[in-house]
């Protein structure tokens, strides 16, 4: 197997259910990654040694999911100069302070923050990335977008049909 380019990290295994949909979708698409549980409360100097040796292992893209203050996200952009997306994870019968949490980043660290509990739209967001050099991916990519327009179509036409 190939050496991880999309690096996927959640502060707690609790958030597994969410930011395992992220590996499904890489994996549809054949990109190598790897899953991590790392906190940026609980492990900070790990999470740290983690991002810091990312781009030096190979990954181009981090996704970092995280609930409550959600911090491991932003930490993980302060330390890297890596695309950074982030999962805001949302959890029945919590705010929105994990989303919250995300998008006041301050000037100057960028985060790409995506709805809560949106891995498959991090995955997607990682892909589009990685095919900007990468012409095959970018050519399933457009593949897959082709399906989605097609698969629309299809139920328009089904619901004129019984119209």
């Amino acid at each position: 197997m190939s050496s991880p380019v999309v690096g996927i990290i959640m502060g707690s295994d609790s958030d597994l259910d969410i930011m395992s949909q992220a590996a499904k979708v890489l994996d549809e698409f054949g990109v190598a990654n790897e899953v991590r549980v790392l906190s940026a409360h609980r492990t900070p100097e790990e999470t740290s040694d983690y991002v810091k040796s990312a781009a030096g292992r190979g990954l181009k893209v981090i996704i970092a999911g995280a609930g409550g203050s959600a911090h491991l996200a932003g930490v993980t952009a302060a330390q890297t100069n890596l695309p950074v997306l982030s999962i805001p994870i949302k959890r029945e019968g919590h705010g929105n302070e994990a989303l919250f949490s995300n998008i006041a980043m301050p000037p100057g660290v960028p985060l790409a923050t995506m709805p809560e509990n949106g891995a498959k739209n991090a995955a997607l967001l990682a892909v589009r990335i990685l095919a900007l050099a990468d012409d095959a991916l970018a050519k399933k990519y457009q593949d897959f977008v082709q399906k989605q327009h097609d698969a629309v179509l299809d139920k328009d036409a089904k619901v004129q049909a019984g119209a």
